[in-house]
This record gives structure tokens, sequence and C-alpha cells, in this order.
């Protein structure tokens, strides 16, 4: 098997398509959810935690997902431009909310979490939020398995992969999926 060529001349190294929240983490460690009185705030998402730790290791990554036109959502993509991520594809959605993840840590092995992610803006990337020109820019294309569990997603998952294809950009499959989200 050969060492993996990726295309030269690109603006971008990665885009990471996919799942972009809020995860609220329990700050009383060992306590139940139930029993927790305060949280810290972190950017969540497999897509977007990819999209983040690669911008910090010097790749120029970019990330492809909604927000809601929120507190939250203004969070998450200051967060993300902060670390040098390209934020310029993340759509703001004036009618749904900002995804949000509530995690706790009872031990080693237990970490309770409850997912609000009902009609959440992530979930309602369409086809006509993929531009063709940014795709073509990358040397890579990264999608969680998320995006593909609905039809719509599915349809704007499958957009931006048609677009890989003709442009020679590689595809990786982040198989993160969770169709229940």
């Amino acid at each position: 098997m050969g060492q993996t060529r990726f295309a030269t001349g690109r603006q971008l190294d990665l885009i990471c398509l996919g799942r972009l929240g809020v995860d609220l983490y329990a700050q009383q460690v060992g306590a139940r959810l139930e029993d927790v009185s305060s949280f810290a705030k972190y950017l969540g998402g497999s897509s977007a935690n990819i999209a983040f730790g690669t911008a910090r290791l010097g790749l120029r990554s970019a990330m492809l997902s909604r927000v809601g036109d929120d507190h939250m959502g203004r969070f998450l993509v200051e967060s993300l431009a902060r670390e040098g991520c390209d934020v310029s594809a993340i759509k703001r959605d004036p009618e749904r909310l900002t995804a949000m993840v509530l995690l706790g840590l009872k031990d080693r092995e237990t970490f309770p979490l409850v997912f609000y992610r009902e009609n959440c803006a992530d979930m309602a990337l369409r086809a006509e939020d993929i531009d063709e020109q940014q795709i073509a820019s990358s040397k890579a294309l990264l999608i969680t398995g998320t995006h593909f569990s609905t039809d719509q997603v599915f349809k704007a998952s499958s957009q931006a992969l048609d677009y890989a294809e003709k442009h020679d950009v590689k595809r990786v499959l982040d198989i993160d999926y969770r169709p229940v989200l």
C-alpha cells in the first residue's frame, strides 16, 4: 500500500463538515448530573474538535457547518477563529439553536451525558450551503458519520463529496455515526 498523495497548491489542508456544538462539562467530578452546580463551556462535536485540533497543530483547516444565531453559536465561531481555523463556511441559522451537550465525570470509566440536539442548527446543513470553490481549495474533506443520518444532511454531505471527487480532494469519513442526534 502506497503513501497517500494530496493535491498541491491548495489554500486549505482540511475542511471538516459536521457536528458543531457546545460541550458543558460538570465541574464537580464524581457527582451525578442531578447534583452538579457548575459547568465549564467548551467547543464540541467531533468534526469541530478535529478542525480545532488540526488548526492548533499548524494545518490550514476550515469548518463547514451551521450554528444558531445565538450566544453559543458566536462562542463556537469565535473559538475556532481564535485557533486559526477558517470559519467562513459556518452559516448562522436564525431559526434553530446551537446544539449543546451536558457531560459529567463520575469516575474513570463513566461519563454521563445528555444531548440537546433536537432540530439543532448543525443538522440543518443544506446542499446549497456547500461552496464548490471552497471544497476545491482543500487537500482533504472530512465528514462526520452523523451527517449521513437524515435526508437533509445526507444531501449536503453528498454534495460536498461530489465536489471533492470532481476536484481531486481526498475524502475522510469520521465514523462518529449517531443517528439519534
